[in-house]
């Protein structure tokens, strides 16, 4: 019995001249995702990419596509994807086998109905009479069943193709948006907090290709904190792909800011010199945007008017994916993409240990200018990022694959 999985993609099917582009990096993303489980061969027509395991047996084969589904799943650019049974482009073939291969799903309905499409026109019967035919002999040989078209248990799919026939009755989400790679390079300013990594998460469904940087301050924060941030970054690879990690040193910059500067702006100050250091590393990294995890009004340093402060600094755009969004929305994205149990671990970040008691809710831009120039902060933004320490996280997928 040859199984295979059937990927389909959605918006990429929308790219006319640059679709054939965007399919290749999908296709270089699965393959880096799967090359570790064993030996898969791919082709793609007709907005599909066929995934098909290569082993001895069809208990190993089916060990590959169980083991394949979960990680494909988590892939940008896939709308939909299925384990599907191969077949001979006959109608005889197809019944035969579709009875043994649909048990597992028919036992355990009691409604069901088929759908059938039928992309190679050249195939004698059309669809509703291929629905209608295969609909009478499973109901032969499952007895129990009943149609329903309108809500059935089991929807029995059967796709005629250019080469093959494929029979299916498991259709199930993809992670949907573009593939990683084909909208560029951003850097995100990734702190130990909720939000950071649901932006991550939200930008790599765009196409983006994810940086990380994080700010430390030993000894205000702790070892725990860093591997924290680490552990949120190796959640992250399985949708965002390969991840460079940048950790900056802080601490020198926040106590001239504390020693100098009014505390008020303490907070608004720090997130402009951070800006100023990723720009700075994102350029290095050829990235063109920085990703941040702020929500409009979520805290202090999160208002419009400090905003624009911290935005006056960036020598590059600034992508907010959750600046719409309240805090239960983003948790339960969070949860979705298993980030939210290590995020709420009790170890501060930089941006905690330095909060000031009353911050500036509505600043004036040229008043956290002139707060910034009380101190010399070009050679520490310099000394930052010369120390800053690059680590890759989960690299399977080489810059050379990027659009």
């Amino acid at each position: 019995m040859r199984e295979i999985i059937l990927v389909k993609y959605g918006e990429m099917a929308l790219k006319g001249q640059n679709r054939s582009s965007f399919e290749d990096v999908l296709l270089r993303n699965i393959r880096y995702r799967l090359k570790k489980l064993g030996k898969f061969s791919y082709s793609k027509a007709q907005s599909t990419i066929y995934v098909m395991p290569e082993a001895d047996t069809d208990e190993a084969c089916d060990e590959l596509l169980a083991e394949a589904m979960p990680r494909l799943k988590k892939v940008f650019g896939i709308a939909a994807l299925a384990r599907a049974l191969s077949c001979e482009k006959s109608f005889a073939d197809i019944s035969a086998r579709a009875i043994p291969y649909l048990a597992d799903a028919l036992n355990a309905a009691k409604t069901f109905k088929v759908e059938a499409k039928r992309a190679d026109k050249t195939f004698p019967m059309k669809s509703p009479q291929i629905c209608a035919d295969l609909g009478g002999i499973l109901l032969e040989n499952y007895p129990h069943l009943s149609v329903d078209v309108n809500h059935p248990d089991v929807t029995v799919t059967v796709e005629i193709r250019d080469l093959n026939a494929y029979v299916h009755a498991a259709r199930e989400r993809g992670a949907g948006g573009l593939p990683v790679g084909t909208a560029g390079n951003a850097m995100l300013l990734l702190s130990g907090g909720i939000d950071s990594p649901v932006a991550a998460y939200m930008m790599a469904k765009r196409g983006l290709r994810i940086t990380a940087c994080h700010f430390a301050s030993p000894p205000y924060t702790s070892e725990r904190a860093l591997l924290k941030v680490e552990q949120l970054c190796e959640k992250l690879t399985p949708w965002c792909g390969s991840m460079a990690f940048y950790c900056v040193p802080f601490t020198e910059i926040q106590e001239q800011l504390q020693r100098n500067c009014p505390e008020e702006y303490f907070t608004i100050l720090m997130r402009r010199l951070m800006m100023e250091i990723a720009c700075r590393l994102a350029e290095r990294e050829d990235c063109g945007a920085i990703i941040t995890g702020e929500s409009l009004g979520q805290v202090a340093s999160q208002t419009l008017p400090a905003l624009q402060c911290t935005d006056a600094v960036a020598t590059m755009p600034v992508l907010r994916p959750l600046v719409g969004m309240d805090k239960t929305e983003i948790v339960e994205i969070s949860r979705k993409i298993d980030t939210f149990d290590i995020s709420i671990q009790p170890y501060e970040d930089c941006c905690t240990v330095f909060t000031p008691r009353h911050p500036k809710l509505r600043p004036r831009l040229e008043d956290v200018a002139a707060a910034q120039a009380l101190v010399d902060f070009a050679p520490m933004v310099e000394a930052a990022v010369a120390g800053a320490e690059k680590k890759v996280f989960a690299q399977h997928i080489s810059e050379n694959q990027m659009l």
